[in-house]
């Protein structure tokens, strides 16, 4: 029997015993030798032995996808780690290590306009001027206001003047520091990105110090308010010195400065609620002075509440220059002041009282100034400051109906607003004509801005993309448009290339009706009479007032840098509070956009509305 030898020669397989080992061993070796090797074969046989043992075999790393030689592979995962850790050691070294921030880009003109716009406030302080005030003409003034008056016997030192004269009219101040309040609750992040959030929030305690020592502020019940220090009156005829007669720097005043007070002023007394209400929230991480302003407007809304009455009688000196037509709106407004400052419910009960709104005007649509927020009318401030609430926190039951009716309202508002709804007349440089014409219109035109502006932030924050006129539906952005359209008009573009904030841009009034900026600070005391060579010069003021939003061009958009014409030159207080929120509103300042939705409520309990009560059996 035959088989094929593996080696390549035949194999016999036989079965006899005579062949030993070493014979079968010698044949296969002769049969290896009679073959071709391969090459494998040849290098085993030509190596030596020496050959053999000192070549080492390569060790191999097998990754999966790949077979790597190990040495390589170890020097490549060696050198990636120290690669990392140099990295990681660099990082360390140079994070401590403060970077140079990028410049900021440079501010918008509604930024650089704020800056100014709030330095005019510096400059209408009364009584003992901080060292910063940073108005050099400007200096201690009127530290006797109240301790001169026989009837009141009190210090009322402090405060703002009003306008170019230096009367300290508490309603439109009361207003002006609701508004600027309500700016800060707003929009604080934006002012604190601009660096003006401790300068506005001074101003506020500034005006809200000087309303506190107005009434008797640490009782629970008042019989009494001031109105006004000051007399401006002059139709009596004769030259009796008071601050209209004459024309004098305030801190050269000498003559007498009787103090007004009122018993009834159900308006006052509402406003200056508001007021203090609105600075408790600004104010609100001082818990000391915050519950302080809070107790003070406690007592003044229910001083108002009980003795009805508006604080200005036909006759008065308040009559004669801010007239308040109705105290329904500033119940509406103060009692809504009052529920964000507490978060009692018998202040919205009154705010949101269908008879409350009715006697406020809420219905009077067809009236030609419905929507005009001003210092005398609060409602449409009011509306949209209601319609707040409804949008974020919806208190439901009983409050529903009316919020839901100012909201529709406040909606209705902002259509009037648009000029293609015809409500108001818009002068052909584009201005809004809000009083229909009169004179000082600008006054009018930021409030609106302001609301505007504010009310498309908060449909922003609701996720509510705008809001319908009739069948039309129209984005938030136009209001944005409309509110920047004014702020610009007032800035400068308008049809006479003037900026009317004092100090802002190349061009702007030079001439403000403005007792203290047109009188030289020489150290030479003017008397009463000895001003009226300022007064009647028809060089620009010596003084620069920054920041003063005069009263603003006539209804053909035409404008009198002339100091004797204050219906185009004189800047009030209540107006530039107006200009100061419209301009925070619309600031770019690469921040979180919007309104800060959660402070205004921060003394609001939640929210668990009461269930509408059953509906009365089926009879049948």
């Amino acid at each position: 029997m035959f088989g094929r030898d593996p080696w390549g020669g035949p194999l016999e397989i036989s079965n006899a015993d005579s062949a030993t080992d070493d014979d079968r061993s010698r044949d296969l070796d002769r049969g290896a030798l009679m073959r071709q090797l391969d090459e494998t074969q040849q290098s085993w046989l030509l190596a030596g032995p020496g050959d053999q043992a000192g070549k080492k075999k390569k060790k191999y790393v097998d990754l999966g996808c790949m077979v790597l030689d190990r040495k390589i592979f170890m020097w490549t995962v060696g050198t990636i780690l120290g690669v990392g850790l140099f990295i990681g050691f660099v990082m360390m070294i140079v994070k401590p290590i403060p970077k140079k921030k990028p410049h900021a880009p440079p501010p918008d003109q509604y930024t650089q306009a704020l800056h100014k716009a709030l330095m005019f406030f510096n400059a209408q302080r009364s009584g003992p001027l901080p060292k910063h005030n940073g108005v050099s003409w400007r200096g201690n003034s009127c530290m006797k206001d109240g301790l001169s008056d026989s009837t009141v016997r009190k210090s009322l030192v402090g405060g703002f003047y009003d306008a170019g004269d230096a009367i300290k009219f508490n309603y439109p101040m009361a207003w002006s520091m609701t508004m600027l309040s309500w700016s800060v609750i707003e929009y604080k992040a934006k002012y604190e990105a601009i660096g003006e959030l401790d300068h506005v929030k001074e101003l506020i305690k500034w005006g809200t110090d000087y309303l506190l020592k107005t009434f008797n502020s640490s009782a629970d019940t008042i019989d009494r308010i001031v109105a006004q220090v000051g007399v401006g009156d002059t139709s009596k005829g004769g030259a009796q010195p008071n601050d209209h007669y004459c024309w004098m720097r305030p801190e050269d005043i000498d003559y007498p400065r009787p103090v007004t007070e009122c018993h009834s002023c159900s308006d006052l007394a509402s406003e200056m609620a508001a007021a203090l209400a609105a600075a408790s929230i600004v104010f609100k991480d001082s818990k000391t002075y915050s519950d302080k302003l809070v107790r003070g407007a406690k007592a003044l809304y229910k001083f108002g509440r009980l003795q009805r009455g508006r604080y200005s009688p036909n006759g008065s000196d308040q009559a004669i220059f801010y007239n308040s037509t109705s105290y329904w709106d500033e119940f509406v407004w103060g009692g809504a002041w009052m529920y964000f400052a507490t978060g009692n419910n018998t202040y919205l009960s009154v705010a949101t009282a269908p008879g409350m709104a009715k006697h406020a005007g809420a219905y009077w649509l067809d009236s030609p100034n419905y929507g005009v927020f001003t210092w005398d009318d609060k409602l449409p401030g009011a509306q949209v400051l209601l319609s707040r609430l409804r949008l974020f926190l919806s208190p439901g039951y009983p409050y529903e109906e009316i919020l839901r009716t100012f909201h529709n309202q406040t909606d209705n508002v902002m259509c009037s607003y648009l000029p293609m709804y015809n409500s108001f007349n818009f002068t052909k440089g584009g201005m809004i004509q809000l009083n229909h014409g009169r004179p000082q219109p600008l006054q009018y035109v930021v409030n609106a801005a302001f609301l505007a502006s504010l009310y498309s932030d908060y449909l922003d924050a609701a996720d509510t993309p705008g809001w319908y006129c009739g069948p039309t539906f129209y984005t938030t952005e136009v209001l944005r448009k409309f509110a920047r359209s004014q702020l610009d008009y007032v800035l400068g573009k308008n049809p006479l290339k003037m900026s009317y904030v004092v100090g802002f841009g190349n061009k702007y009034p030079k001439r403000a009706h403005h007792r203290g900026a047109s009188i030289p600070h020489n150290g030479v005391k003017y008397g009463c009479k000895g001003g009226f060579k300022w007064r009647e010069t028809k060089k620009p003021n010596p003084n620069i007032l920054i920041g003063a939003l005069v009263a603003g061009p006539d209804r053909h958009d035409g404008f009198k840098d002339v100091r004797t014409n204050y219906n185009y030159t004189e800047p009030t207080l209540a107006a530039n509070a107006g200009l100061v929120a419209a301009l925070i509103s619309l600031t770019n300042v690469h921040v979180k956009s919007g309104i800060d939705k959660n402070t205004i409520f921060s003394a609001v309990p939640p929210m668990f509305p009461t269930p509408p009560p059953p509906p009365s059996a089926w009879k049948p």
